[in-house]
């Protein structure tokens, strides 16, 4: 989320974060790219990689569907019409039925996702707990916050400070989920033979492209975040 009101900070602080997450997501998209043209030496598709992933770990309730579009793969947990609690992994188009190194890998993160949700890993649940928070936070706090700023409404300055904070902590706590599953997924490829030692290090740098999108995102968040302290901080002393 970026901040449409230009100013000294907004130029010094989220211009260059916003410069380098798109770089990085050039980066990561370039990655993938060159990975989904690698085969998996033993013919292993995404889906295939992430339902033998789930059945190693005991985890028989996550089907695993695919999606439309590109890389915009994902694990979920939501409710059915009934109430009634439901998850599953979606694979995109390039990942579900193909058999290449960014696939495996990218379905394996996925899996990675489903045992942290298995097992309770604390900084998932802490994350998906404050999500709405920070979905609200982001989408509406440095609008409250420069609202504030341009009426000399301080108070709404400082709402908006402390609903993007959740942002800010969403992105800070998003981070090292996206690592771990990562770290998961990679160990499980590598102790059941699911690839070779020379195609986890593609897959791992698949992977680590991917988690350098999670940190440039934290970045941007972090920079727009300052620049609001600051643009507060500044409003002060004028007074």
């Amino acid at each position: 989320m970026t901040i449409p009101f230009v100013d000294n900070y907004y130029q010094l602080l989220v211009v260059p974060a916003i410069a380098f997450s798109g770089i990085i997501s050039m980066v990561f998209r370039a990655t993938l790219a060159r990975y989904s043209k690698v085969s998996s030496k033993n013919g292993l598709t995404g889906r295939q990689a992430a339902e033998r992933i789930l059945q190693l770990n005991n985890i028989s309730d996550v089907p695993v569907k695919t999606i439309q579009g590109n890389w915009s793969d994902h694990f979920a947990v939501g409710k059915l019409k009934d109430g009634t609690p439901t998850k599953w992994i979606s694979l995109s188009e390039p990942v579900y039925d193909k058999g290449t190194i960014s696939a495996v890998a990218v379905a394996a993160h996925e899996a990675g996702h489903a045992i942290q949700q298995a097992t309770n890993y604390k900084l998932m649940t802490l994350r998906n707990r404050i999500r709405p928070v920070s979905n609200f936070g982001s989408q509406f706090g440095p609008y409250l916050a420069m609202a504030g700023i341009a009426m000399n409404f301080g108070i709404l300055l400082d709402i908006g400070i402390f609903l993007f904070a959740g942002a800010v902590l969403f992105s800070l706590l998003t981070l090292p989920s996206e690592i771990n599953a990562s770290s998961r997924a990679l160990a499980i490829l590598r102790d059941n033979e699911m690839l070779g030692k020379d195609e986890l290090k593609s897959a791992k740098k698949a992977l680590g492209a991917a988690a350098m999108t999670y940190f440039a995102g934290l970045l941007t968040n972090c920079a727009s975040f300052l620049r609001l302290l600051l643009l507060r901080n500044s409003k002060k002393k004028k007074r």
